[in-house]
């Protein structure tokens, strides 16, 4: 169900073929109302440039390079943490986008002293924008203005729970042919190099991003001055209190990823973007940050976690990530009973840590560790009939399994589908290895 649309004289009641539903937000430049696109089925995010903007003799020409570079990715863009662009309509007078609608906020409020998140949440944040703007770098981009205000969040029960980068008006296109705007962005968050007007890549994202983590962590900007003369010489030259100096139980290693983040010249920043994803991820596996509430396992140790196993090994990073969301992840301690033996068979684990113990009468057959599977083969039968678990699985050391079913592998892209086919192929292939292995020298079997 959705929101009754509201009943006031300045709200449109339909942009193109999009029934306006209520006002989400609105700039200097542009309003975004929440839609609903009937012919998808789907609530939509609908940014439209105001007119009085593109009739501005002086900066309207401008507007309309960023609704250009902005549209221009329009289907471009396929990631978890990056907001989609659907459409985008110019017509005399009128340009508007459509987009991904995100119910939540911005990362904005987040930055008062009196508002911010817990230290693991920050961190999580972080690794999940670094992992998106690298994404975004591999498609020849640089988004330019990653700020709070351009990572929306997604709420659930009051809390937040992920993030998605959005706003692309600003994105520097490296292989484009065409002229585009330079010196773009938001002088808070903006690298030396970008102020300056010098050459612009990865790092210079890197930067903007090590500013909004530290804003989120201390509630302040990496550089604050009264004027925007002494916050330009601030951010090219002036030094940057350590994190851990404004906001307690803030580690020394925290301070080392993110001040890194924030150095002066680019390539004392991190040479790649999974780099600094890394080290984010880093901190938590460390645990060099306080857990606070939330002891669940974050997503950027299932990630990681992932990128670790064989089966997974030719997974993309956008794969990866429908793994994490879409998959069961549960913990089983010592010697409980994982599969019975003539039980029916509707899912397989992945083992992501630990180890278990195959057994056919009470025999030891097999022990399967991290990155081996359990229960595919009756998970693969061709018939309900066979269908059924051929041993007994018994937990010998604490495991974490990754668990689908066909209801929730269904649920994942067709891409991704493949890559567990493939992945199946491989172990099917070298169990019928093993097996002629075993049956060509028959001595070694015990």
């Amino acid at each position: 169900m959705t929101d009754a649309p509201e009943t006031s004289p300045s709200l449109p009641e339909q942009i193109g073929e999009y029934r306006v539903v209520r006002k989400l937000g609105e700039g200097a430049t542009s309003e975004v109302f929440l839609c609903r696109d009937e012919f998808h089925d789907r609530d939509v995010a609908v940014k439209r440039v105001r007119e009085a903007a593109l009739r501005d003799p002086v900066d309207g020409r401008y507007y309309s390079r960023f609704f250009a570079a902005e549209a221009a990715l329009v289907g471009r863009l396929h990631h978890p943490h990056v907001v989609q662009i659907y459409d985008a309509v110019e017509t005399p007078g009128e340009q508007y986008l459509v987009m991904e609608h995100v119910p939540g906020s911005t990362l904005r409020p987040y930055c008062r002293v009196d508002q911010l998140l817990p230290l693991e949440l920050i961190v999580e944040i972080g690794f999940k924008c670094a992992m998106a703007l690298g994404y975004v770098f591999r498609q020849g981009l640089i988004h330019r203005d990653v700020k709070p205000a351009n990572i929306l969040t997604v709420s659930t029960a009051g809390h937040v729970t992920d993030v998605k980068v959005s706003d692309f008006g600003s994105v520097l296109n490296l292989g484009a042919d065409t002229t585009q705007v330079h010196r773009v962005g938001s002088l808070t968050y903006m690298s030396p190099e970008q102020l300056d007007g010098g050459a612009l890549n990865a790092q210079s994202d890197m930067y903007a991003l090590g500013a909004v983590l530290y804003h989120l962590v201390t509630g302040h900007a990496p550089v604050e001055a009264a004027s925007q003369a002494a916050m330009i010489q601030g951010i090219l030259n002036g030094p940057v209190v350590p994190p851990s100096e404004r906001r307690h139980a803030v580690e020394p290693a925290v301070d080392d990823v993110i001040l890194r983040a924030l150095n002066k010249r680019p390539e004392d920043r991190y040479a790649e973007w999974e780099d600094f994803a890394n080290a984010l991820a880093g901190l938590v596996t460390n645990r060099q940050v306080p857990r606070g509430n939330l002891q669940a396992v974050l997503d950027s140790e299932r990630f990681s976690l992932l990128r670790q196993l064989d089966f997974f090994s030719d997974f993309d990073d956008v794969e990866l990530w429908e793994v994490v969301h879409q998959a069961r992840w549960q913990r089983f301690a010592t010697g409980h009973r994982l599969m019975r033996r003539g039980e029916k068979g509707r899912d397989f684990h992945i083992i992501a840590q630990g180890a278990v113990e195959v057994q056919r009468d009470g025999q030891r057959v097999e022990v399967l560790k991290a990155g081996m599977l359990v229960g595919e083969m009756a998970y693969l039968a061709p018939s309900r009939e066979l269908r059924l678990r051929t041993a007994d699985v018994v937990v010998i050391d604490p495991i974490t399994t990754i668990s689908f079913t066909p209801e929730t592998l269904g649920q994942i892209s067709l891409a991704c589908r493949g890559r567990f086919n493939e992945a199946f192929i491989a172990v099917l292939v070298r169990r019928l290895h093993a097996a002629h292995e075993a049956l060509s020298h028959p001595q070694r079997i015990l």
